[in-house]
């Protein structure tokens, strides 16, 4: 693994995690529940290996809801402040995907592609060259 650390948590304070190593992948993900759960048209994500995730204070509370792989779909949240922070995808059981947004330097994550665009809104289209899918890559 790579010396980088990744650290962040949630707006009050109360949840905190790092990640150890380099992201696997990035994304803008457009998808309806990125949509809801941010309160924008889309969220910005990364995934570390599980093993590379650490959970360093709190506790979170989560929503589970089913994904279009027809497997739960677990979001991790704060229970005080409610900040979106990382997801657990049952059919990609190795990795950890997290929110861009909660890391205390998201400037650190580079997203190389846009996912879920079938379900993009017309009115946050992104113009950057970056590849779009209309779900995840194959």
């Amino acid at each position: 693994m790579s010396d980088i650390s990744l650290a962040g948590g949630c707006s009050c304070g109360a949840v905190r995690y790092q990640c150890d190593g380099e992201p696997v992948m990035a994304a803008h993900c457009h998808c309806r529940d990125c949509q809801r759960s941010s309160g924008a048209a889309m969220a910005t994500v990364f995934a570390v290996p599980k093993a590379a995730f650490h959970l360093l204070q709190g506790k979170t509370s989560t929503y589970a809801y089913t994904g279009d792989s027809g497997q739960p779909v677990i979001r991790h949240f704060c229970p005080t402040c409610g900040a979106p922070l990382f997801t657990e995808v049952t059919v990609m059981p190795d990795l950890q995907f997290v929110r861009a947004a909660s890391l205390d330097a998201p400037a650190q994550i580079q997203p190389g592609m846009h996912i879920y665009c079938d379900s993009a809104q017309p009115w946050g289209e992104c113009q950057d060259g970056l590849p779009r899918f209309p779900k995840l890559p194959a």
